[in-house]
């Protein structure tokens, strides 16, 4: 536990005073103490910096961020299909680079499990008609994900994090 420096006494805030008065320097060094601290708030992208540049990286390999803007309203299954296709390599490439998943549970989905008091709300969702207490007797919807180890690149504070994809021009 820290301790509080003890108040110095009338006479050492004396002697303190014409030390003070006799020192210019030792004067400008009391007086930058005393000034107000200026505090920047955290500019909200730069928090997020690491998601939008998981983000950037799903759109530079899989083109995400285009598929999900694109109203693919007007197109065929087959054309949907086929723009899925190069979606999900480039992502899962990114995932496959950057990321070490494995499943909360290893059971296959459709099968009977039990879970037991004491489990872990952030790894198991309980849905349905969720009554009583546990063990809980279900069937296994999706065996969820869980990452083991994350190997994103650190983000330079000298990049926007805010860039998913810088415009491209051909010339």
């Amino acid at each position: 536990m820290a301790t509080q420096a003890s108040k110095p006494s009338f006479f050492a805030r004396l002697g303190l005073a014409f030390r003070v008065l006799g020192d210019a320097t030792l004067a400008a060094k009391i007086t930058a103490l005393d000034a107000p601290v200026e505090v920047r708030p955290e500019v909200p992208e730069n928090v997020h910096a690491s998601g939008l540049s998981l983000l950037a990286l799903l759109q530079r390999e899989g083109r995400l961020v285009d598929f999900l803007e694109e109203d693919v309203g007007s197109f065929s299954d087959a054309e949907i299909g086929g723009a899925a296709r190069v979606v999900h390599a480039g992502c899962r490439k990114v995932v496959k680079q950057y990321l070490d998943l494995e499943p909360v549970m290893g059971q296959a989905e459709g099968d009977a499990v039990t879970i037991p008091a004491g489990f872990n709300a952030e790894r198991i969702r309980l849905t349905g008609n969720v009554a009583g207490q546990p063990p809980y007797r279900g069937t296994l919807k999706h065996h969820g994900w869980v990452a083991t180890a994350v190997r994103l690149p650190a983000v330079s504070p000298a990049l926007d994090p805010r860039v998913i994809a810088p415009a491209e021009v051909e010339l």
